[in-house]
Parts: structure tokens; sequence; C-alpha cells
């Protein structure tokens, strides 16, 4: 089973990379691969590359076709076990002890502590995370977006997690998924993951698209764009890449983005002023806008 999905829905990779382009999302023969063996092995799917490669738009499209939910884990500094898994209502158990108290003096009659005390440890005050969800809600797509940024404690509770598909709430008691969630893990590698959790996963490096491809990706997220308009952004874009001095190459969000504000601006084409007048939406650092700006004259006439 495919997420719950007839096994024969993606009989090879080619499939699942034509369903995903139904999407919007085009991927190259290596990426469509390593995601249709994720699929069909059940294992967790470890993306990483530069912001802006398509790695969680990737986690999107795949939950599209295979027409699941997806749960987004978002991760940070600091992140633990109850951000991803659960936590418990404390303002609504608060509430629930003092309806008891109210209703037992009401009564003038002791009250069951023992009795009280399991009745706030219900499901009903139990707020799920992702994580616990994508157990719960199987068949979906548990996406753990940029978990470089946590610590390592956490990738050790997401490593015995992702190792199980299960976990134990002490006051509930042990949750299994039914199927085990499509996993996807994405990493800008502000650090290096450890080897436990890269071998419990397939990987896969997304690389900044080709020409060609990039002009496809724009041609069918923004079709509003037109083709000359397109080709002189995704041109330009792919010249800044090649400039090893620029602290951040522009993405393919960048890329999107400026395509997308261009065309609201009416313009056709791309040149120095316009070029210039909407940097902003494809090179986020200072530094770079001013080596970019004064270079602007060379990099269209390329």
């Amino acid at each position: 089973m495919l997420a719950g999905m007839d096994q024969d829905a993606f009989p090879a990779a080619p499939d699942l990379a034509g369903r995903l382009a139904q999407t919007g999302y085009l991927c190259d023969e290596a990426l469509a691969t390593i995601a249709w063996l994720a699929l069909r092995l059940h294992r967790p799917l470890l993306l990483e590359g530069e912001p802006g490669t398509g790695k969680t738009a990737l986690a999107e499209g795949l939950a599209a076709v295979l027409d699941v939910p997806l749960l987004r884990l978002q991760c940070y500094e600091g992140i633990d076990a109850s951000q991803a898994l659960y936590d418990w209502d404390f303002p609504r158990q608060i509430l629930h002890l003092r309806a008891v108290e109210a209703v037992a003096g009401a009564r003038d009659a002791a009250t069951d502590l023992e009795a009280v005390e399991a009745d706030l440890f219900d499901e009903r005050f139990l707020l799920a995370r992702p994580v616990l969800r994508a157990l719960r809600e199987a068949p979906c797509v548990l996406l753990v977006d940029e978990i470089d940024r946590a610590d390592d404690e956490f990738e050790a509770f997401l490593l015995e997690v992702l190792s199980t598909w299960q976990v134990t709430i002490p006051e509930i008691g042990t949750i299994g998924a039914r199927v085990p969630p499509v996993v996807v893990l994405t990493s800008n590698r502000t650090r290096e993951l450890h080897d436990a959790l890269k071998r419990r996963c397939l990987y896969h490096w997304i690389d900044h698209p080709g020409l060609e491809r990039e002009l496809a990706i724009v041609a069918a997220r923004a079709p509003q764009v037109s083709d000359r308009l397109a080709r002189s952004v995704v041109t330009l874009v792919q010249n800044l890449r090649a400039d090893p001095a620029l602290l951040k190459a522009p993405g393919v969000a960048e890329t999107l983005d400026w395509v997308r504000a261009l065309a609201e601006l009416g313009a056709d084409d791309l040149d120095v002023e316009t070029a210039a007048a909407t940097l902003g939406a494809a090179v986020k650092h200072r530094e770079d806008a001013e080596r970019v700006r004064a270079a602007l004259d060379r990099l269209l006439a390329r």
C-alpha cells in the first residue's frame, strides 16, 4: 500500500513524476526515483539543498498526488518533543477542576481525587502535535521542515519515532500508526545531521535546476507570465547563481516571486531599470543587492 492507496497507483518512477508534474512540481529522474522508492519501501525521505530549491514543495506535491493530508512540523532551535508530539490543554484542565469543585461544593459531597486526576488526562484534553497526528491519522504526509535547525536531542527523539512508528503517552498508552505515514525531512544543511538519522532515510540532494527545467517550472507555476519575460528572468537568475561572491543565490522560489512581481507591474521583458527596482523579490542581502545592481548592465547583456 502507498499511504493507503492502491500499490499500482504509480507502477514506476516516471508515473510518479508525471502525476507530480500535473500539480506543477517538475522533478528530474533521480528525484522521482528516490521519492518513488520512499513510497514503495515506507522509508523516510531526507532532502537537502539550498533554500528555495523545492524541498518543501515536493512534500506538498506528494500529498496532492496521494490525496492525503499534509501535516507540517516546522523545526527551530529549542524545539522539543512536546511541540512535535503532544501537550495537555492546561487552561481547559483548570476549568474542568473548577467545575468539579463547584459541583462537589453544591452537593456538599467529597470528590474522588483519583477519579478526578484520571479524568484530567482524558483524550479530550490532549493537544496532538504533528508527529502524533501523523501516527493517528495516517495515511498522510508528514513534513519535518528544516530538521537541521533542531538540536541533537530532538533528532534522537525523531529517530526513535521513525524507527517504530509508535509513541507511548504515559497517561493513555501506546499509539501506533495503522500504516506508516509518508515522511519527508528537509535540511538546508546549516549543520550536519547524525549518521543514525541518515541511515534511517533515503537521501537526495536537490540542486538548482538548469535553464530549461527552470523555464518549465515557471511555465507550470506562473502560467500568466509571458515566455519572453520568463526567459529574461530565468537567464538572469542563472547568471546570479554562477557568481560565487553572492552570500545567498536566488532559489526557484525567488525566481517565481520575481516573475510574478514583474507580471503584476505589466512588464513583458526585463531591463536594467525594472530589474533594479524589483531586485528585492530575488536578492535578500544588502551586500548582494549592491553587487547585482552594479553589474546589471553586464548581466542583462549576456
